[in-house]
């Protein structure tokens, strides 16, 4: 069996899907500049709003490919909540079948609902997985690849290291390997290669973009503030999250003190709670964005980075083959 790969790519780099932030403008610019795009469903209200997006992406890069046969344009992934309370993943499920995005990324439940859509028409699957014990399920499942949301990792996160859970993963897994959690330069992207990884996830890098749907506050948020800032709690949603510090005060959440509601819900179809727009995650790499700046510039200086600890490797193993 031949192992799956991503392809192509300028580097091994999801601009990871990211709820109320990620829309059709980031997604774009991230595969045009050689990355992975991606969104999640949720960000479109209805089925048709989902239509929309899918096949503005479609043609934008279809056409941005035919501008410029030698451009290394990535492919995006969509992604899908495939937990029991949402009620729009059939809806959603058609549009998969008939927009057809490379990629399908599973979260907060089994991807099983999704296997056969995908697999017919040639797509990948990536599972994401927060345990070494849903990593286990997903596998069991035949899914192509696992995105490890680590440590460190903003909205809802996760809580093994990024280097032990791909170490753990790799004793049973041979698809493709996604990890993320904290990454937010080209030295790390490097190192979580080095540790087996395949492609590293990075959200909070790509949210304070040009091109992100958040709002400009939230940008400037995650550019004036550290991971000193951040708060993981299951008080918002029910499940662990890292959340900046500030924004719970603004909306009048006790940082200290918050109590996980008593039950979850994600539902695709229902109208967002205003909280969701107002209370802002982040991961613990924001300590090394600077500034507001096009996704562009951003691949740019991942891209020097990255190469920049490759050379690092080779002067600190000189006599290696």
């Amino acid at each position: 069996m031949t192992r799956p790969s991503i392809q192509p790519l300028r580097l091994p780099v999801v601009a990871a899907p990211m709820f109320l932030i990620s829309g059709t403008e980031l997604v774009v610019a991230a595969c045009t500049s050689g990355v992975v795009g991606s969104f999640p469903a949720p960000n479109c209200r209805t089925t048709d709003e989902l239509d929309r997006w899918m096949g503005t992406i479609n043609d934008a890069l279809r056409n941005a490919a035919d501008s410029d046969p030698s451009a290394i344009i990535a492919p995006w992934a969509l992604n899908l909540v495939t937990h029991r309370t949402n009620a729009r993943l059939a809806d959603d499920l058609a549009l998969v079948a008939e927009h057809r995005p490379p990629i399908v990324i599973t979260a907060l439940g089994s991807p099983a609902p999704v296997m056969d859509v995908v697999k017919g028409y040639g797509g990948i699957v990536v599972a994401d997985v927060v345990s070494l014990k849903l990593a286990h399920k997903a596998a069991s499942l035949g899914v192509d690849g696992l995105a490890c949301v680590s440590s460190g990792a903003g909205g809802h996160t996760g809580h093994l290291s990024p280097f032990a859970f791909v170490s753990a993963v790799r004793e049973f897994f041979d698809g493709i390997v996604t990890v993320g959690g904290g990454i937010s330069d080209g030295y790390g992207v490097a190192g979580a290669i080095a540790s087996g990884a395949d492609l590293v996830y990075m959200g909070t890098r790509f949210l304070p973009t040009t091109e992100s749907l958040a709002p400009e506050a939230y940008k400037q948020m995650v550019v004036d503030h550290g991971p000193d800032d951040l708060v993981v709690s299951s008080g918002v949603t029910g499940t662990d999250a890292s959340w900046l510090r500030p924004s719970l005060v603004a909306n009048g959440f006790d940082p200290d003190h918050m109590t996980a509601p008593t039950e979850r819900n994600y539902d695709s179809s229902a109208s967002p709670n205003k909280k969701w727009k107002d209370i802002w995650a982040a991961g613990q790499g924001l300590q090394t964005i600077r500034e507001i700046e096009p996704v562009r510039a951003v691949v740019d200086r991942l891209e020097r980075e990255y190469r920049a600890a490759g050379d690092r490797f080779a002067a600190l193993t000189p006599g290696a083959p």
